[in-house]
């Protein structure tokens, strides 16, 4: 049996605070890392998404973190997305009692982050761009953090923020601890370890590729003009899923299509604001919208609960991506299924990545029996709507002087009479104004 949050040296307050939302026994990276990183040590952790990585490196955070002053955090956690940077900050608040948590970030105002620093943080979750920003403003200062926890450090990597990250551990105290969690441990990851942590204890959970094992994965071939069918009967099939596409572009108009068909859709990707993007994020968790339509931001760091399936419509660009891609389902011991769609001229594509991967399942013909919905329930396949006819759709038209903009449908008489008595009203409203002026 493993070990209580007691027995790893957690404060009672802290452990007081989990059993009120239903945590009661370590996941096993946290079991793996709780107790070096209670005692200061510095820790670099590689466990899958979705294992409790949050709780591993949040929990030491919020017990060993002191009062700051203004505009002087002394916890600092960095991370690549915006969603992932709220999601932490919501889970820390969740037991942090007296201490003090902001999340910093693009897409949104200066405002409520300015006030919340110059009033005093103790823990700052932060993205490295908008901090750098802040940081040239004078708001925030980092000389005084003695935590600090760089998250996903991989997907920091692949998105081209580890020199941003450099320059903020530089500014950080010279003695400090430094938590690393990553899903893998690339080269880059491997040179924060070895420039930024001193004598780090190391805890690998799971295997090298561990979001792929835990999922059942099927590849079907399917013709790119049937891409929109099969995935809204697998979402039919299988409940809550993730559908992701390669550009934001194709996010939408898959997004557009796939309501058509009744599928309740809501699309995300790093062309919406802040506001849409999370609201995307909330009906998807809340089970107000079925499909959750996305590009690769959110591949990585957000843990939306009970997520039956992921369709790949578009595949992903290499092996890495769907390893991430597929880490939004089979989360924390629970089941799941990856769909990916495959054209005729991708086979090729494919088998490179699966032996990259280690899968060596066949690609077949599309079988919706394979889907099992996580909640046991069987769902009856409804029939897709029937695409409309455009040709059968009134005519619409922009106008091209003054007035909303809006679109306005034609109206057109079939009585000739009709319409020449139309044509000379206009003629006369338009010669009004000229009499009146003379």
């Amino acid at each position: 049996m493993p070990p209580t949050f007691a027995q790893l040296g957690v404060p009672k307050p802290i452990g007081q605070a989990l059993a009120r939302r239903g945590i009661t026994r370590p996941f096993e990276i946290q079991t793996a890392t709780l107790a070096d990183a209670m005692t200061g040590r510095d820790v670099c952790g590689r466990a899958p998404t979705g294992s409790g990585k949050t709780l591993a490196f949040g929990i030491p955070l919020v017990a060993r973190v002191g009062r700051a002053e203004p505009r002087r955090p002394r916890g600092l956690v960095l991370a690549p997305t915006r969603e992932l940077a709220d999601q932490i900050a919501t889970e820390l608040r969740s037991f942090s009692g007296k201490v003090r948590v902001a999340v910093v970030y693009g897409g949104v105002g200066y405002g409520p982050q300015v006030r919340a620093l110059r009033s005093g943080v103790d823990i700052l979750v932060a993205c490295p761009g908008r901090l750098e920003d802040l940081i040239d403003q004078g708001v925030a200062e980092l000389s005084a953090v003695e935590i600090i926890v760089i998250d996903e450090a991989d997907r920091m990597a692949d998105m081209g923020f580890i020199p941003a990250v450099r320059r903020l551990l530089d500014q950080t105290a010279a003695k400090r601890q430094t938590m690393l969690f990553s899903a893998t441990l690339d080269s880059e990851v491997a040179s924060l370890t070895r420039d930024y942590q001193h004598r780090p204890v190391r805890h690998e959970i799971g295997q090298g590729t561990p979001d792929v094992v835990d999922a059942d994965h099927v590849f079907w071939h399917v013709d790119r003009t049937k891409r929109i069918e099969v995935s809204a009967r697998t979402i039919d099939a299988a409940g809550p899923t993730i559908v992701f596409c390669r550009t934001r572009r194709g996010s939408d108009r898959v997004a557009r299509q796939l309501s058509r068909t009744g599928i309740l859709t809501a699309a995300i990707h790093g062309g919406r604001n802040q506001n849409q993007r999370t609201r995307a994020l909330k009906d998807f968790a809340s089970g107000r919208v079925q499909a959750l339509v996305a590009t690769d931001v959110v591949a990585r760091g957000i843990h939306v609960e009970d997520v039956s399936a992921i369709i790949h419509y578009d595949l992903p660009a290499d092996y890495k991506a769907y390893l991430h891609r597929s880490g939004r389902t089979a989360r924390a011991g629970k089941d799941g299924i990856v769909v990916s769609l495959v054209p005729p001229d991708q086979i090729r594509e494919l088998r490179y990545m699966q032996r990259r991967l280690g899968l060596r399942q066949p690609v077949t013909d599309v079988d919706l029996t394979t889907i099992q919905p996580l909640d046991g329930k069987v769902r009856r396949l409804r029939p897709r709507r029937a695409t409309v006819d455009p040709s059968r759709q009134p005519t619409v038209r922009r106008r091209q002087h003054g007035g909303s903009g809006r679109p306005t449908r034609t109206s057109r008489s079939r009585n000739p009479r009709s319409n020449r008595k139309r044509r000379a009203s206009k003629s006369r409203n338009k010669r009004a104004p000229a009499r009146a002026r003379s």
